[in-house]
């Protein structure tokens, strides 16, 4: 499996390709993630590394150690690495070309041309049936009484209850998404960003996981 970066949706821009046509792009800024744990197949039991993002900072430097848990604080330690605020774990099919403490940084996507991106989706509460499912809703004239509503979901004597798994009025959002073969428009290596064409989930300032595209290549 190819290794994946963590990073954080910075915002969205646009810029002009060479024929003149408007790419509207989302700005994803990749700190250089550190490698913080090794896992072999012989002790492990599987081959991954554990990637370590995000610096902890803070106004008064005294309590960046409060930030930690003791446990991390030691994990974080043995790897000699500062602690980070998150921490990910990727399997992969050789984890001896990683060593402790090694920084990867955004140029590892610099000739990949397309990304998958995964992040969590902005959270939009308890929504009804018509903004969840797209339903259809009922009559719109006064005294109707039937405007956005689910309709009837019971049933008859037999079986008698409402059948599990049905389209209802839920919770809407926080969901693990993957938007596939997102095509890089810019690798700014100097300012650790990373410029792909359309959108991804999450809000501004959430976190990302990104991996180079399963499913496309670069025409390289």
């Amino acid at each position: 499996m190819a290794i994946k970066l963590m990073g954080k949706k910075r915002g969205m821009t646009q810029r002009f390709d060479e024929a003149g046509n408007l790419i509207v792009c989302t700005v994803i800024e990749v700190e250089p993630n550190v490698v913080t744990q090794l896992k072999t197949k012989e002790k492990d039991g599987y081959n991954a590394v554990q990637l370590g993002f995000e610096k902890i900072e803070a106004n008064d430097p005294r309590t960046v150690k409060r930030r930690t848990s003791k446990p991390l604080q030691g994990h974080y330690a043995k790897a000699g690495v500062e602690p980070r605020r998150f921490s990910g774990e990727f399997r992969i099919e050789d984890s001896a070309e990683f060593s402790l403490g090694q920084e990867l940084k955004v140029d590892l996507f610099k000739e990949a041309g397309y990304l998958d991106v995964i992040g969590v989706s902005k959270g939009k509460g308890y929504q009804g049936v018509m903004k969840l499912h797209n339903f259809g809703g009922g009559p719109a004239a006064h005294g109707s009484g039937f405007h956005r509503h689910a309709g009837s979901t019971g049933m008859r004597s037999t079986p008698g209850r409402c059948l599990p798994g049905g389209k209802r009025a839920s919770h809407m959002g926080v969901d693990r998404v993957t938007v596939e073969n997102l095509k890089i428009v810019l690798v700014d290596e100097e300012n650790n960003l990373i410029l792909v064409q359309g959108q991804v989930p999450g809000a501004y300032d959430s976190l990302l996981f990104l991996r180079e595209a399963r499913k496309k290549r670069s025409a390289k």
